[in-house]
């Protein structure tokens, strides 16, 4: 079952923290929190998360998360949930003009919270009969520099680790990504993306040649290590 992605953005470094750490210990993936407008824009794109909790006030930031969720709507399809330790008139009033999937004050519990996101997800994705993340969705977005490239899961032929990195490679070119195998595992349906060793994982559907100890993918010959063979071949 996939595991949803949620996105947070808090400027307050303890409560981030101590939010993602309930999210994590719930089994949801949790990318580092942001703690600006411009940091969260950046996550939306990369992580591409299936929900996202909105600190409302952002100190030292121009925008605030009323404006984050403003970008959400005219950009994504995926819901939002607001915090905030103001719970006054005003600021309700103008959460409502981006009509936000839930409002949590705080402080709040634990219990408050995953109920928030399971009736955030459950009524914004059913009613659009889909499932969110990364089963529904086919691309993700990866940053080269300053540009946000859209790549397709369908055009990715392997991913290959490279210490902290990981090389995502299609037909056309290889991308460069900070982060690890596991996570795009984490993302990835399992039934199509298939680790074969400890550092690649291949696209079922482009391998070439097999043999029990390699598999040919888009003219390149990649090792098959014991402990994942069986399952390689079981998925096959």
């Amino acid at each position: 079952m996939h595991r949803p992605k949620i996105g947070i953005v808090e400027d307050e470094i303890i409560i981030a923290d101590s939010i993602r750490s309930v999210l994590m210990n719930m089994e949801y993936i949790v990318p580092e929190p942001c703690s600006d407008y411009k940091e969260a824009i950046t996550m939306l794109h990369l992580e591409l998360p299936d929900l996202a909790i909105l600190d409302i006030n952002l100190a030292g930031s121009e925008h605030d998360g009323i404006a984050v969720a403003k970008y959400i709507r005219d950009n994504f399809d995926m819901p939002f949930i607001f915090l905030t330790a103001n719970s006054d008139a005003g600021t309700v009033a103008r959460s409502k003009l981006v009509n936000p999937n839930a409002f949590l004050v705080k402080p709040f519990q634990r219990e408050d919270l995953y109920t928030a996101i399971e009736i955030a997800i459950h009524n914004y994705y059913g009613a659009k009969n889909v499932i969110p993340g990364a089963v529904a969705r086919q691309y993700l977005f990866i940053k080269q520099g300053s540009q946000f490239h859209k790549v397709h899961y369908e055009d990715i032929l392997y991913l290959e680790s490279d210490h902290v990195y990981v090389c995502v490679y299609t037909a056309q070119r290889k991308f460069l990504v900070r982060t690890s195998l596991q996570q795009y595992l984490d993302e990835l349906d399992e039934k199509v993306f298939i680790r074969i060793h400890r550092g690649y994982v291949v696209n079922r559907d482009k391998i070439d040649k097999i043999s029990p100890s390699e598999v040919v993918v888009g003219n390149k010959t990649i090792p098959v290590s014991k402990k994942y063979r069986d399952n390689l071949f079981k998925q096959l």
